[in-house]
């Protein structure tokens, strides 16, 4: 039985805010951080484009802050329920009046997320579910050390370099000898995305499309400087799986 996901979308103008929030929320399996955003502008964007469950939303942010951002949210067809995260108080009853389910103050508290999460649950989930139900289905990667044990939502991409498969995360880089193929199949439930005969990548990770040449693109991943090459063949399914 497929297991129940929160999606969640990030948006604060701060990095380090939201890598914070990105730690806290990682520890919750059953939610997935779908995307961030630095600018009530983007978040917009964003929220059109993936169609989160909830937005975890800054106040203070320039051009378009908090407040405007979850009043234009409140329009969209399928909007997201809100939850702010900043560091101002004084902005609570402002934001209740735009329909937040709740109203974080930085620095965030774990017991406090604690209390968040489960709100989300209630709204978000038909039934409770346990710890052990939404416990981490691991990817198994048989390598030269051992059986290693990875989260699929950390990996950015996975290579086929001659008889190796790398699998590559944003700070980790294991190798294999398992075909691309068998991992094209066992990821397909996690939105991985065959992009060329050599490559596979988490959909979820993609930052930036680029044409190129005869038809092919270039593909940028979130915490990852190198391009990677997408097949003229693929671009097309590529672009209607990344779209809305």
């Amino acid at each position: 039985m497929k297991k129940q996901m929160i999606k969640a979308l990030i948006v604060d103008d701060e990095r380090f805010s939201r890598e914070e929030l990105k730690h806290l929320l990682s520890t919750y399996h059953h939610i997935q951080i779908v995307g961030e955003a630095d600018s009530g502008n983007s978040a917009l964007v964003k929220s059109l484009q993936i169609k989160p469950d909830v937005v975890f939303l800054d106040v203070e942010m320039p051009n378009m802050n908090g407040i405007e951002t979850a009043k234009a949210m409140k329009e969209l067809k399928a909007p997201p329920l809100i939850v702010f995260a900043t560091a101002y108080p004084s902005f609570a009853v402002d934001a209740f009046a735009y329909g937040a389910i709740d109203y974080l103050l930085k620095p965030f508290e774990e017991e406090r997320m604690k209390e968040t999460i489960s709100r989300l649950e209630e709204r978000l989930l038909p039934t409770k579910i346990t710890e052990e139900e939404y416990a981490p289905n691991k990817l198994a990667v048989e390598s030269e050390d051992g059986i290693i044990y990875i989260d699929p939502s950390t990996i950015l991409f996975l290579a086929r370099d001659e008889r190796v498969t790398k699998i590559v995360g944003r700070d980790f880089s294991y190798e294999t000898k398992a075909a691309l193929k068998d991992f094209e199949v066992r990821l397909k439930e996690y939105q991985f995305f065959r992009i060329h005969k050599s490559y596979l990548v988490n959909l979820n990770q993609v930052k930036k499309l680029t044409p190129w040449f005869n038809g092919a693109y270039q593909l940028e991943m979130n915490d990852f400087r190198e391009s990677l090459s997408v097949s003229r063949n693929y671009v097309k399914a590529l672009r209607e799986k990344l779209e809305i």
